[in-house]
C-alpha cells in the first residue's frame, strides 16, 4: 500500500486542469442503516451543488481504492469501516456540466466505483464542509424526491 507521502493531492490548479482534461476515478459510498434507510448528505459544492446525494469523493494519486474507501468513509462521515465491509455495486459514469471550481467552461466526467456497507446497529455520523446536512432516506422518499441528485437515484433503480 501506499503511504501517505506517496499519496498526492492535487492544489486547486493542478486539480482544475485534470478535471478539464480527464476523468477522475471516485468512490461513492452507499451506507445503509439497521432500518434499510440510506444515508445521503445535501451538497455544498459542485458538481451537483444543492442535490442530495451519496457521500463520495475522488481516488488520489498512488491511492488504492481501498485507502481512498476508508479515507473517505472517515472524513465525511466519521466512520472506521474497513473496506472488506463493503459490497462492491458496480461501476457508474457521471457526467455534469460543472466542476468544483465553478470556473471555465468544462465540466466533470467521473468514473464512480459504488460500495455498499450495511450498519448493524445505529452510530454516529459527522457531516463534514462537503455536506449542509445529512439525513437517512428510504428507498420510496429517494427515489421521489426531486432533490435527491439522478445520479444517487441510479444506485436503488437497478435493485
Amino acid at each position: 500500500m501506499a503511504t501517505s507521502e506517496e499519496i498526492k493531492k492535487l492544489d486547486h490548479n493542478e486539480l482544475a486542469e485534470v478535471v478539464r482534461q480527464t476523468p477522475l476515478v471516485s468512490v461513492d459510498l452507499i451506507i445503509e442503516n439497521s432500518k434499510g434507510r440510506i444515508l445521503i448528505g445535501m451538497r455544498n459544492n459542485e458538481p451537483a451543488k444543492g442535490f442530495w446525494f451519496v457521500p463520495g469523493g475522488r481516488i488520489l494519486k498512488n491511492e488504492r481504492i481501498s485507502q481512498a474507501f476508508e479515507r473517505i468513509m472517515k472524513s465525511e462521515l466519521g466512520l472506521d469501516i474497513p473496506f472488506e465491509k463493503a459490497e462492491f455495486l458496480g461501476y457508474f459514469e457521471h457526467l455534469y456540466p460543472t466542476n468544483f471550481s465553478q470556473q471555465g467552461l468544462f465540466g466533470t466526467h467521473y468514473i464512480v466505483l459504488a460500495h455498499k456497507v450495511k450498519l448493524d446497529e445505529d452510530v454516529d455520523i459527522k457531516s463534514d464542509d462537503q455536506h449542509s446536512d445529512l439525513q437517512w432516506f428510504d428507498k420510496e422518499r429517494m427515489l421521489n424526491d426531486k432533490k435527491v441528485h439522478l445520479h444517487t437515484k441510479w444506485y436503488f433503480q437497478r435493485s
